[in-house]
């Protein structure tokens, strides 16, 4: 049966990323649901309020906002009770928590996740690192990189870099090309490497789609060895043994997402920096991150 159509209303007096996570994050627990969203940011007047109480009157639905200046989130909350449509601000349950834990009130500042601080310029510093280190560029830089992410052609290595980079990680993007030797760098590299993997049929299906996009005219795109599945799989085969008989672990990338990769990432460089700052005990029974550390399951 299918699901009646609703309006959220996502009200943000910044750039609404957070509205939209949390609505992406509770809407992924519904099949197919019909949503139709409006998104209201930077809303830090009462002129720009106004415009987004007459769209809420003239859809109604749920309302979701993130407003740091009471007078708006009191009219705001007024006008949805007026009109009846729910109103909530989801982040209101958290900061009671933390304030609570913390002893004091949080700080009335609008994007407060936002500022130039020393955060945002590393994000900047690793944003600029990738664009110079992607698919195989400046490996004499990859002494800098805080990650190397290495596996064949499509299989993912430059989104992720470029989400790593948005959490201020520097991630070099090695290709593993059939005949061709890795960077002298990776003989022993000074950051963890992770090789990504994913399986012949999908890796086949993006690459087609890749040929198709950038117009190969004259390209059989089923007998070229790019595309050739008996060619695809002795690749992805070969860059599978290299990283085990280098001991970096593989992250099988075929159903995850991007955030789910960058996520494993993430575990295994801190794996990784844990293992060469405290030594496990010789007897010590192995833990799983380590195991995949050297590129065979637990």
């Amino acid at each position: 049966m299918p699901h009646r159509m609703i309006n959220l209303h996502l009200v943000s007096d910044s750039t609404g990323e957070t509205l939209n996570s949390i609505a992406r994050a509770t809407l992924s627990r519904f099949d197919e649901p019909n949503v139709v969203h409006h998104r209201w940011s930077l809303i830090r007047s009462r002129l720009q309020l106004d415009r987004v109480l007459e769209g809420i009157e003239a859809e109604p639905g749920p309302v979701l906002f993130t407003l740091v200046d009471r007078s708006l989130r009191h009219a705001l909350e007024e006008h949805c009770m007026r009109v009846g449509v729910e109103v909530l601000s989801p982040l209101e349950p958290v900061m009671e928590l933390l304030q609570n834990a913390i002893g004091e009130p949080a700080r009335e500042k609008r994007g407060a996740q936002h500022v130039m601080d020393a955060d945002y310029f590393r994000r900047i510093d690793a944003m600029h690192y990738v664009l110079a280190h992607d698919d195989g560029q400046g490996t004499a830089g990859i002494h800098e990189a805080d990650v190397c992410i290495v596996g064949v052609s499509r299989s993912s290595k430059t989104p992720t870099c470029f989400y790593l980079a948005n959490r201020g990680i520097k991630a070099a993007n090695v290709p593993i090309v059939p005949g061709a030797p890795l960077p002298p760098e990776l003989e022993d590299p000074p950051c963890p490497v992770v090789g990504l993997h994913i399986e012949t049929a999908a890796l086949i299906e993006i690459r087609r789609h890749r040929l198709r996009l950038i117009g190969a005219h004259g390209v059989r795109h089923d007998t070229t060895d790019y595309v050739d599945h008996d060619a695809v799989k002795a690749e992805i085969l070969a860059a599978r043994r290299l990283c085990t008989s280098r001991g970096w672990p593989v992250i099988d990338v075929t159903r995850r997402s991007i955030e789910e990769t960058a996520a494993t990432v993430l575990q295994l460089m801190e794996a990784w920096h844990a293992r060469r700052h405290k030594p496990q005990p010789v007897h010590a029974p192995e833990d799983p991150a380590a195991a995949v550390l050297r590129g065979r399951s637990p």
